[in-house]
């Protein structure tokens, strides 16, 4: 289960630098609009220390680390939605990614224009969470047409399912209409399997990215913050969300630098404990509420990620199919069992290698090994 994380914003933001950065793979970024207009993917390895430490106890013959999808979309403007900037085809590419990671310009810089001539991060949220709004509404309003139809005309069990997308509808709608996003709706299970085929933008989990210049970097980094990024924290409270400060250009700077003890340096100078990186993927994995279980042994190390929940035999279909059909028990023991104790003959030894079945709930940070019989 990779996660796939679209990058969303305003033209001249930062998002083409971030990206670069992110999965150090040149995306073009340039000072004018629209410089990117086919989606760039780039494919980065989850940053964990839990993996690191095990690879050192293990020396396995390869390590495996879970993976983040980036996809850098083209910058979206005041009337996306009806086509302005290309906005139909950049829609269509937010569409089918997992969570949207919405950049923010929050600093101030002379020299790289603002395509509002201004910097206002309240103001350039509401446009880009408007223009979804009013996609998602088009959408919408054809789901709304069919299922009147459906109900009108069709048999029962078709019925049923339409009259469950008008309910759902009815929720969404006033919420689209007044710019705010279709996640907010409440609604059953029923209402929301009826419009899943929509697939609402809006309805996908979003958090904000604050890209500022290195002075808003070190404030951040001390404790402070800026007013740029009080503003997008405090739209991300509002939303329940999360947002993380990120400075494209230091982020470009670190991803040059190959040594680990030279990057490591490079963030404790500015008072950094993780990357930019980092904190934008733990703060996605938080979001979509994920785990990460790990397999170990001489062979391979790897990471493997479940969404926080996911019983024993799910943990194993992660793997393989035939582990989740044919699973017999799984021999678990956590990450911090194996730092104490150092060899899985002491972790036995202690009493903390267990057995567990199918009704297991795998937690953050358990090394497994699935019995299985097909």
């Amino acid at each position: 289960m990779a996660l796939n994380c679209g990058i969303v914003g305003l033209p001249n933001v930062g998002k083409s630098t971030i990206f670069s950065a992110l999965s150090s793979a040149p995306a073009e970024a340039a000072n004018y609009p629209f410089c990117t207009i086919n989606p760039n993917v780039g494919i980065v390895d989850v940053p964990d220390k839990r993996l690191t430490k095990l690879t050192e106890i293990f020396q396995p013959k390869k390590t495996i680390p879970a993976s983040v999808e980036f996809v850098d979309i083209a910058g979206l403007v005041k009337g996306a939605s009806k086509g302005e900037g290309l906005g139909n085809q950049f829609l269509s590419h937010i569409r089918e990614v997992g969570v949207i990671a919405h950049v923010v310009r929050c600093f101030e810089d002379p020299d790289i224009v603002h395509v509002n001539n201004k910097v206002d991060p309240a103001g350039d949220i509401e446009t880009i969470n408007v223009e979804l709004a009013l996609a998602d509404l088009e959408t919408l309003a054809k789901k709304k047409e069919r299922a009147t139809r459906t109900v009108r005309v069709e048999a029962k069990d078709a019925k049923k399912e339409a009259e469950a997308a008008l309910s759902a509808i009815a929720k969404i709608e006033p919420l689209l209409q007044a710019g705010k996003a279709a996640r907010d709706a409440v609604l059953s299970e029923e209402e929301a399997a009826a419009v899943y085929d929509c697939h609402f933008i809006t309805a996908k989990p979003q958090l904000y990215v604050c890209n500022v210049d290195e002075a808003g970097m070190k404030a951040v980094a001390t404790g402070g913050s800026t007013p740029f990024v009080d503003v997008v924290r405090q739209r991300a409270a509002a939303e329940k969300t999360d947002a993380v400060v990120i400075c494209g250009k230091f982020e470009a700077e670190l991803a040059d630098i190959k040594d680990n003890e030279e990057k490591l340096a490079f963030l404790e100078d500015l008072g950094l404990e993780e990357s930019g990186l980092s904190a934008l993927i733990h703060a996605a994995y938080h979001l979509l509420n994920l785990r990460t279980f790990f397999t170990a042994g001489a062979d391979e190390c790897r990471a493997w990620t479940i969404h926080a929940g996911d019983a024993a035999p799910k943990a194993a279909g992660v793997i393989h199919t035939d582990f989740e059909k044919g699973f017999i028990k799984a021999e678990v023991y956590s990450y911090d069992d194996i730092v104490q104790y150092g060899t899985e003959a002491k972790i036995k030894e202690a009493g903390k290698y267990r057995i567990e079945g199918k009704e297991y709930i795998v937690q953050d940070g358990d090394v497994m090994f699935f019995k299985f019989n097909v």
